[in-house]
């Protein structure tokens, strides 16, 4: 069976979990060329030099309706000069705009580097194409800065005056004006006293931390606090607002998946338990290692926050 990639941001759910996604034999012949995000085309010594290393080239990745290839024109040409007339192909059903995405997503993160002009070009594409995606999200996928993607954003006049939000890399819609998502927030905690602050977090598109300081700004009497513009603290993390589906749209990323880096942090977010079941083993652990799970498990919470935050000091450079 062969598995539909999608993107991260309209995950469709897949039959399998494997770490590698199924692949079939496709001919050669049958495949077209890339909409490649580069300007120059294909690099015919890039090509050879894959043909003559010798070693197995991964599966290329290939728009199913229109049988243009996504990622792996290199290593399509490499298989050509080898004498090969059938390649490796995984399969992506989603439509041409979203193909044109993942292209760009896979060849900024894989294989032979897209230059800063490839980068701004797609950038530019894809702000046309996807005008309600955030500029991070953009940056994201087209390895430029939040405020490189701003910049190129407001000198294409691709804005659409109506869009008051955009939508983030996990897929949620936040408020262009982060004032107005904080004053989202007051209406909904003094509609919804007793919502958690997910809840809160989850209706305004705020990490929870910004919806605490909201609630505590509401129950001191005061407005709720707008920082300066820019500013942004450790402490506003943003936070999973429901881990569980948020791996699975890793686990469906191709980019992903076809990372060797990514894939050893899927496979250390697996083993990240439910509240439930820590609850479950907090109450049956010996009384006499209590002391030594504690700090274990501070020690361990100490490692994921620096890593979070040299990750999310990556998403707003």
């Amino acid at each position: 069976m062969v598995l539909s990639h999608s993107l991260p941001v309209a995950p469709a759910l897949l039959a399998s979990q494997d770490d590698e996604p199924a692949t079939v034999q496709a001919t050669i012949s049958s495949l077209l060329s890339a909409d490649s995000p580069r300007l120059t085309g294909e690099n015919r010594e890039y090509a050879k030099t894959l043909a003559e290393s010798g070693t197995v080239l991964p599966p290329i990745l290939v728009h199913r309706s229109t049988r243009r290839i996504i990622d792996g024109t290199h290593r399509c040409r490499a298989a050509l000069l080898r004498g090969q007339t059938h390649i490796e192909v995984s399969y992506f059903d989603g439509d041409e705009r979203d193909a044109f995405v993942l292209a760009v997503q896979m060849n900024a993160k894989n294989g032979l580097p897209l230059s800063l002009a490839d980068r701004r070009n797609a950038a530019l594409r894809i702000i046309r194409s996807h005008p309600h995606w955030s500029d991070r999200r953009i940056a994201t996928v087209t390895g430029l800065s939040g405020r490189t993607v701003a910049s190129l954003r407001l000198c294409s006049g691709a804005e659409v005056a109506h869009l008051n939000t955009r939508v983030g890399f996990d897929g949620r819609t936040y408020p262009v004006n982060g004032e107005g998502a904080r004053k989202l927030a007051a209406e909904f905690l003094t509609e919804n006293p007793g919502a958690s602050l997910r809840e809160v977090a989850r209706a305004a598109g705020l990490s929870p931390a910004t919806a605490k300081k909201v609630r505590d700004s509401m129950r001191s009497g005061e407005l709720p606090v707008v920082p300066e513009p820019g500013s942004r603290s450790t402490g506003d993390l943003v936070e999973s607002a429901d881990p569980l589906v948020d791996l699975h749209r890793l686990r469906l990323d191709p980019a992903v998946r076809f990372n060797e880096s990514s894939r050893i942090l899927l496979r250390l977010l697996n083993f990240q338990l439910a509240d439930t079941e820590l609850d479950r083993i907090a109450a049956g652990l010996p009384p006499h290692c209590l002391s030594t799970v504690v700090g274990l498990a501070r020690s361990y919470a100490k490692v994921w926050l620096r890593f979070a935050q040299t990750v999310d000091g990556r998403t707003a450079s």
